[in-house]
């Protein structure tokens, strides 16, 4: 007999279980000092060719967190060959990153020169003919953190283009882009969302992961 999802709290989960959820959500954010605690702790067993491409990984996704998108794109390129030359998206990205550190910067004649020599050919496709106006237009502003355009340059967006070359560089290595327990949390919410429609005709709450995870 199928378990019934409303009964999901009777569902024992093996703690080997948990655990390996634990290591693949180190693994993927590359917390390499963690791990090896968690490992040293559990028993549980280390996966140990992951390690070296961790350390890599971990240097491209800092350097893209902290603005340097140029040392980002040097060693994405040293170390998955060709991936940014596959997804245009990432690489205009991060060469955005790049643009935006030299218009904080004030070194307006190195972010022209920038510009020109690097999102030309971007300017051919109509999907980035917005995007470049939204960027080119910090140049405008003696302060572009308080310019309409100011989230280009905020560190939720950092964090979102060094999640996605993250996530990028996992899939070109034949890795996992999500964690576990991203997909676990991803399946749970759609789970609960359906019950919680068929709640509602109750007149139950709509379900919401936020307040879900303040309970």
């Amino acid at each position: 007999m199928d378990a019934d999802p409303k009964q999901y709290e009777n569902i024992a989960v093996n703690e080997s279980d948990i655990h390996k959820i634990v290591v693949s959500y180190l693994v993927h954010n590359c917390f390499k000092d963690t791990l090896e605690s968690f490992v040293a702790c559990t028993g549980v067993k280390q996966p140990i060719d992951h390690l070296e491409g961790m350390d890599k990984r971990k240097k491209i996704f800092n350097f893209a967190l902290d603005g340097n998108a140029s040392k980002a794109i040097e060693l994405t390129e040293e170390f998955v060959p060709g991936l940014l030359e596959e997804n245009k998206d990432l690489h205009f990205d991060l060469l955005s990153l790049n643009f935006v550190e030299l218009v904080c910067s004030r070194k307006i004649d190195e972010a022209l020169g920038f510009a020109q020599s690097k999102f030309t050919p971007f300017g051919k496709e109509q999907k980035y003919v917005e995007k470049l106006e939204d960027f080119m237009a910090l140049l405008a502003y003696e302060e572009p953190e308080k310019s309409p355009m100011f989230h280009l340059l905020s560190e939720e967006h950092r964090q979102h283009v060094a999640d996605n070359l993250n996530r990028a560089i996992l899939a070109q290595t034949k890795l996992p882009s999500f964690s576990v327990m991203e997909r676990l949390i991803q399946q749970t919410t759609v789970v609960k969302q359906y019950l919680s429609q068929e709640s509602s005709k109750d007149g139950h709450q709509p379900f919401s992961l936020a307040d879900f995870l303040k309970s």
